[in-house]
């Protein structure tokens, strides 16, 4: 299975450098792509110092267009499965080949999930995670654990879907959304860590306002989404 490890990278000077150099030396097997969304740092400028793999974006595009960017570079090169992993360190690379392992079974989605074996702490995040995997469970059927992990992995199915729609950014709605058009879906357990440097995009107001524009999109604008045939693809 050829795997494409997609880094979205907006203002991580501080971090992109050993996040890719922990992933180089931890998964030499799969390749990896860091996407600048139009940094106004000096991310791009230490990518291309130390030769990395990237594309970059010269305006912000967001994290949903960097994203499907990414998605069109795995289409491009005919990768079997992607994977989303932050440019800010949270994420673990060890988990990744388990990850990989799981899809192999007929699986379309992976999940690194926090939240199989160890227990949800009590914060306003994590009840806005708890609202989310009830409005999934009400209109998909399926219990997710961890609905707001941004580590998820995709196979070719998905890579086709996620690369040519619109609307369709990396967030719980739109696993949502592929699940009640017959995507199978499962989590695997990860532990991630604490942002190590530079600051987070999500401050209270706006995780308030995602998790509200979230939960909207679940109940109500994806029964208006016409269904793709994933079978067919």
């Amino acid at each position: 299975m050829r795997v494409l490890v997609v880094i979205p990278a907006y203002n991580e000077q501080e971090n992109i450098l050993r996040v890719v150099s922990e992933l180089t030396q931890t998964c030499p097997a799969f390749d990896y792509v860091v996407i600048n969304d139009g940094s106004t740092d000096n991310t791009l400028q230490i990518l291309k110092d130390n030769h990395l793999n990237y594309i970059d974006q010269p305006v912000n595009l967001g994290l949903a267009g960097t994203f499907q960017t990414g998605m069109k570079y795995a289409k491009l090169k005919d990768y079997d499965a992607v994977i989303q992993f932050d440019g800010d360190g949270q994420h673990r690379p060890e988990y990744i080949q388990a990850m990989a392992d799981k899809l192999a079974e007929g699986y379309n989605i992976v999940i690194g999930s926090r939240f199989i074996t160890e227990k949800k702490p009590h914060s306003m995040r994590m009840l806005g995670s708890n609202m989310i995997a009830l409005f999934m469970r009400l209109t998909t059927g399926r219990k997710i654990a961890d609905p707001t992990s941004g580590m998820r992995m995709f196979d070719r199915r998905m890579i086709s879907i996620l690369a040519n729609s619109r609307n369709m950014g990396p967030e719980p709605d739109t696993v949502a959304y592929l699940m009640r058009c017959g995507a199978k879906v499962t989590e695997v357990q990860v532990t991630m860590r604490e942002r190590i440097a530079g600051q987070s995009y999500l401050t209270f107001s706006r995780s308030i306002q995602y998790m509200a524009n979230v939960c909207t999109s679940i109940l109500l604008i994806g029964w208006f989404r016409e269904k793709v045939e994933i079978n067919s693809l």
